[in-house]
């Protein structure tokens, strides 16, 4: 017998297991009183996944409230959509718009690597799907425990594999990301999934059912036992040493249907017969119903026996919280079912009217033929609980930025330099992940221009015009765990900087903001550090926050992660024809250096070599409008035609961007430090920076472009014909050394 609204409201004593649900003592009392009685075991099914800390953002809400207070304006034009839609959505010109987001699937994606990943995918394709977007492409950052642990060869091929894998099926090209290491992330890997959309400005859809009587439809795959509570509770909660303490099961995959379902929406779409749409992610049917609901001007009712399902031996709470994949909800007019039905049926997409919107303002459930659910839809999808978390700062932090980098001892000597540089060349966080990307498809359908090992992603969108966009998704978590505030300025600004030494303008952000437990006061600080350094930024740079999402709980036992912000930039090229790549292509070319080099050396990854795995001090200063100018005088180099080449400076400094210039044309360079210190020289990890080969013809109106806008250079150079990196006076390497030391990392530790 079904737990109905009327039985409840007959047993009030009944004892139920909320606890078990992740359901705490007070929340379970504040659902009793929203209801006026002890919620139905549907209902509390309902409330558990959407009052999760994944899906309500509990902890993490009133410090998101900051990045409202941004500008919705971009460079190009206001926002068509931001915080609170399924995806934001960017103006950038010619009647297009682009739709793009990151999201985690951290959690599900340590219990079953290929799934958890796969999932991931799909699940952040289908959010910029239910903007009214064809999805163009997608990115992912990865984070992992040290390379040689025996279980990151477990999760690292199967996640790696996943992605591939859903992307590669569903044909959108992985255009880029990154993949690090730290033995934080062991029992904790990161997987952020990044999607971009692009649709014409007519064609942008939103999440509300509203019109009494249009129908609730549920179209894509049937309903199945899988990721039950999986992203939902799963990523809610601490791992315990020997793994989740729940094992709820992981979604499981079929890029094949999600294949089917973007082409059938895309088609429903261009029919005009959508009124409302909301794909299902993590607390599925309990997530879709009452999103759509709550956005609309109406209620909903919905006939649970209605829901086609894989297992018929379901009960009606965990249908309610089934996390089955490639499936979505739309409201539709009742003169529309037919056709709707017909394309769906085109497309061999399962669809069927499960509900309508009615009257007041109630979601109300039914389940052979009995009420199990009655309640208001805001309550369950946006008035959970608001936790003000307590926070302050580590005390452990005062030492540990006391502990310089700087202070570590240097060897100059040229035997020393040129072991340090082969060693850097060769950490797992700097070598060459072409052992990951090799397993990506780059160019399905023909419109990538740029891609990994390029500094960003670019996708032309405009074929004519050559309109198009960059991409770039990046994190520096150690720079965050030294100081969290700068941390993550220096992550938008390395992100913000990939996507303009490109050639494009910086024009908005997506984050993903992974963290510990909120219930740690020192984890707590450092994400509300890390949110007031990046509103800071994105007021300064003129970018606003068009939506993101926030992934806590990733921590084993009292060992949280690095905290790890990662922000994916948005970037508008005219015209892909003028992008710039990173690798050197012309022997004569100078080379210069943009910017100014300082003694910064902690959270380094030279200090990470040299220091045997050193992390202290202060990460680089922050200047951001150091990094605008730098972003100005990029672009305006590629739309005249200046550069042969640019690449910025991020981790492993100067030596690390001109080698990994070198490596992509097969060029050797000579080059003469500026300053004094050789080790600072060449492994300074200085923001605001780019190094740049360009013909001697056009040199001076490039560093006359430069005085302009106040950013510094340097000619250090030329770019040779000759198989050597050569530092004069100090270090020469043969070409094909420094590229066995920097290709061979991955391969050997993963066979």
């Amino acid at each position: 017998m079904a737990d109905t609204v009327e039985h409840a409201a007959q047993t009030p004593e009944l004892e139920q297991p909320y606890a078990a649900l992740g359901v705490k003592d007070d929340e379970y009392a504040r659902i009793r009183e929203i209801l006026g009685r002890r919620p139905t075991s549907a209902e509390l099914a309902m409330y558990s996944v959407m009052w999760s800390e994944h899906c309500s953002y509990k902890s993490s809400k009133v410090h998101l409230k900051n990045f409202g207070t941004l500008s919705q304006e971009t460079p190009r034009g206001p926002l068509l959509a931001g915080i609170g839609e399924n995806a934001g959505v960017v103006d950038i010109g010619g009647g297009y718009a682009v739709t793009f987001k990151a999201e985690s699937h951290n959690h599900p994606s340590y219990v079953e690597p290929y799934q958890g990943a796969a999932t991931g995918v799909g699940g952040i394709v289908r959010d910029i799907l239910a903007m009214g977007a064809r999805p163009i492409g997608v990115m992912d950052s990865l984070r992992f425990g040290p390379l040689d642990e025996p279980d990151t060869h477990r999760v690292l091929p199967g996640v790696v594999a996943g992605v591939g894998g859903y992307g590669n099926c569903l044909g959108l090209p992985n255009i880029g990301g990154e993949v690090q290491f730290d033995a934080s992330y062991l029992g904790n890997p990161l997987v952020n999934a990044l999607c971009v959309g692009v649709l014409r400005h007519e064609d942008l859809h939103l999440a509300h059912a509203s019109g009494v009587g249009n129908q609730v439809i549920l179209f894509g795959a049937a309903t199945g036992g899988d990721g039950i509570g999986g992203a939902s509770i799963l990523a809610s909660e601490t791992f315990d040493e020997t793994g989740p303490a729940k094992r709820p099961s992981v979604q499981v995959g079929d890029p094949f249907m999600e294949k089917l379902l973007i082409e059938c929406t895309l088609e429903l779409f261009q029919a005009g017969i959508v009124n409302g749409i909301q794909d299902f992610g993590a607390a599925g049917i309990s997530c879709a119903t009452s999103e759509l609901a709550s956005a609309g001007d109406g209620g909903m009712f919905v006939n649970l026996d209605l829901v086609p399902l894989r297992d018929p031996n379901l009960a009606p709470e965990e249908i309610l919280m089934s996390e089955s994949q490639e499936r979505m909800m739309a409201v539709v007019e009742p003169a529309n079912v037919e056709r709707f039905m017909e394309i769906c049926a085109k497309w061999d997409v399962l669809a069927t009217v499960i509900g309508e919107v009615i009257e007041g303002d109630r979601l109300i459930i039914s389940w052979h033929g009995e009420t199990i659910v009655d309640v208001d839809p805001k309550t369950v999808a946006h008035d959970g609980p608001v936790y003000e978390r307590p926070y302050h700062r580590p005390e452990w932090l005062d030492a540990v930025q006391a502990d310089r980098a700087e202070d570590l001892p240097r060897d100059n000597s040229p035997g020393a330099l040129r072991a340090t540089l082969l060693g850097i060349l060769a950490h797992p966080n700097v070598a060459d992940k072409t052992w990951v990307t090799q397993q990506y498809d780059r160019y399905v359908r023909g419109n990538t221009v740029l891609a990994q090992p390029d500094n960003s992603g670019m996708l032309r969108i405009d074929e004519e015009s050559g309109l198009g966009i960059a991409l770039a998704l990046d994190a520096n978590s150690r720079f965050t765990y030294l100081n969290p505030y700068l941390g993550a300025q220096l992550s938008l600004a390395e992100a913000y900087r990939n996507v303009a030494v490109s050639g494009a303008e910086p024009v908005a952000i997506t984050d993903c903001l992974n963290f510990g437990s909120p219930e740690d006061p020192e984890v707590m600080w450092t994400f509300v550090e890390a949110i007031l350094g990046l509103v800071d930024a994105c007021r300064e740079l003129g970018v606003p926050v068009t939506g993101g999402n926030v992934s806590l709980y990733n921590q084993t036992a009292s060992t949280p992660i690095l905290p790890t912000p990662t922000i994916g930039v948005l970037g508008v090229i005219d015209d892909v024809a003028t992008r710039l790549r990173s690798g050197f292509t012309h022997a004569g070319d100078a080379i210069l250096l943009l910017g100014e080099t300082r003694e910064e050396l902690s959270g380094s990854i030279w200090a990470a070599v040299a220091g045997d795995g050193h992390l202290g001090g202060q990460p680089p200063k922050v200047d951001l409008a150091a990094e605008a100018a730098l972003a100005r005088v990029m672009g305006e180099s590629a739309r005249r035609g200046l550069l042969s080449s640019a690449h910025d400076l991020s981790d492993g400094g100067l030596a690390v961007a001109l080698a990994e210039s070198a490596f992509r044309g097969g060029l050797g360079f000579a080059v003469t430090l500026p300053g004094t210190d050789a080790t600072v020289d060449l492994f300074s990890e200085s923001a605001a920076r780019a190094v740049v080969s360009l013909p001697g013809d056009t040199v001076a109106d490039f560093e006359a472009l430069c005085a302009e806008h106040g950013v510094p250079t340097r000619r250090l150079g030329e770019v040779t014909g000759d198989d050597e990196l050569e530092f004069v006076g100090l270090v020469t390497t043969p070409l094909a050394e420094a590229r066995d030391a920097w290709s061979s990392t991955l391969p050997a530790a993963l066979n």
